[in-house]
């Protein structure tokens, strides 16, 4: 029996870190939504704009498994009140500032914050999902989802209706948060850990060692975070830049395409649980290669439907991962945390850079065709993951 299986499924901890979950990743969701006005603002170069993502990703994300390494050797839940408050603060002092360069400062100290978060949180979230893992992470992962597609509608209103320098008061989400968590900061508390088995030998230990499943779960989830990040960046400037939309549509076609993976997260979970985690992300990596396509054929309604449809079967994976990485390394819960969450997605940040450097050269469309090819490559690397689906 997993040692997981031990320990009481807590509901209300779960919602408490996920509120938080919420309100940092609206700061990293919002972002890549006020972009093509921050381009326009400062008189940017696609390539420019995708450097600022670059740093975004590579603050909150790549770094994530040194804060990891950090959770794992000593909890710090106050990382997870801090990280949520800097990152609000970082993005939100963006309009005072008209220089390139304190711009892409601004963004990594907003992205340290959401670094510092997140292991942790999901660090302690793993303490109170007792047997059903992946359905008790998407709740918590549910937090984010919401953040990640709030983001961006929030922020377009309040630039489309207010006026760019009137971004700041998304600060208050920030303090909403550090008020709700101040009357319930008992409740996380951390109770002490099993020796866990390793799911691959059975035996209790250290976990230390880095499993060669993991580096190619690492490399399936790369390939995803590339395909998140080009679609939330590009969607935006292919719509507005070269179909000639309605700017705040763009804003909601994003927010189609997260929505439609906060449904996948709540949905697809207990699924994998029930059928095996591995399972689960192999089908749905194939089902990902048939439905990308589309985008590049339909228009209206129909476009927002497939996004929608997409963020649906693409994001389903990203608490099913989490979980795998988490038993493939248990005695390391913050480090398989960061690798899934952070690492992988920051890196994933790098394609958007490359897809910046074709949109400037070629066009935007091109940007948005090479990205179609990626979930053939994702499924492919999912059949080789060596993982056990006990649960199937």
């Amino acid at each position: 029996m997993d040692p997981a299986e031990t320990r009481s499924f807590n509901l209300k901890a779960l919602l408490i870190l996920s509120l938080g979950h919420l309100v940092t990743d609206i700061y990293q969701g919002a972002l890549p939504a006020i972009m093509p006005f921050l381009k326009e603002r400062l008189s940017l170069t696609y390539s420019m704009a995708g450097v600022i993502i670059l740093a975004s990703n590579i603050a909150s994300s790549v770094i994530q498994p040194l804060f990891g390494m950090i959770s794992d050797k000593k909890e710090k839940p106050l990382l997870i009140p801090v990280g949520c408050l800097i990152s609000g603060i970082g993005f939100c002092l963006i309009p005072f500032m008209s220089q390139y360069a304190v711009i892409v400062s601004l963004v990594v100290v907003s992205g340290l914050g959401i670094a510092a978060f997140h292991p942790e949180g999901f660090r302690t979230a793993h303490r109170f999902t007792g047997a059903r893992a992946a359905a008790g992470m998407s709740i918590f992962s549910l937090g984010g989802n919401l953040g990640f597609a709030l983001g961006p509608v929030l922020s377009l209103l309040i630039v489309t209706r207010l006026g760019f320098s009137y971004l700041p008061g998304m600060i208050v989400f920030a303090f909403l948060f550090l008020a709700a968590l101040s009357f319930l900061w008992k409740t996380l508390a951390v109770p002490e850990r099993p020796e866990e088995e390793h799911p691959l030998t059975g035996q209790k230990g250290t976990g230390n060692g880095f499993p060669p499943a993991m580096v190619i779960l690492l490399g399936t989830v790369i390939i995803r975070s590339c395909i998140h990040a080009g679609l939330t960046s590009y969607i935006p400037f292919y719509y507005i830049d070269y179909l000639k939309g309605d700017p705040v549509y763009a804003g909601k076609l994003v927010s189609f395409f997260l929505l439609g993976g906060v449904v996948g997260t709540v949905t697809g979970a207990p699924l994998a649980d029930r059928w095996g985690h591995k399972r689960y992300l192999v089908v749905t990596m194939l089902m990902s290669s048939c439905i990308l396509p589309l985008i590049l054929f339909v228009k209206g309604i129909m476009l927002s439907a497939v996004l929608a449809v997409f963020g649906m079967v693409l994001i389903s994976t990203f608490t099913v991962t989490i979980v795998m990485a988490q038993r493939l390394l248990p005695k390391n819960l913050g480090v398989a945390s960061g690798l899934m969450v952070g690492f992988a997605i920051g890196t994933g940040g790098i394609g958007v850079m490359l897809l910046g450097v074709l949109a400037d050269n070629f066009g935007v469309p091109v940007a948005l065709k090479s990205i179609t090819l990626l979930p053939i490559a994702g499924f492919l690397l999912s059949l080789m993951v060596r993982y056990p689906d006990r649960q199937a």
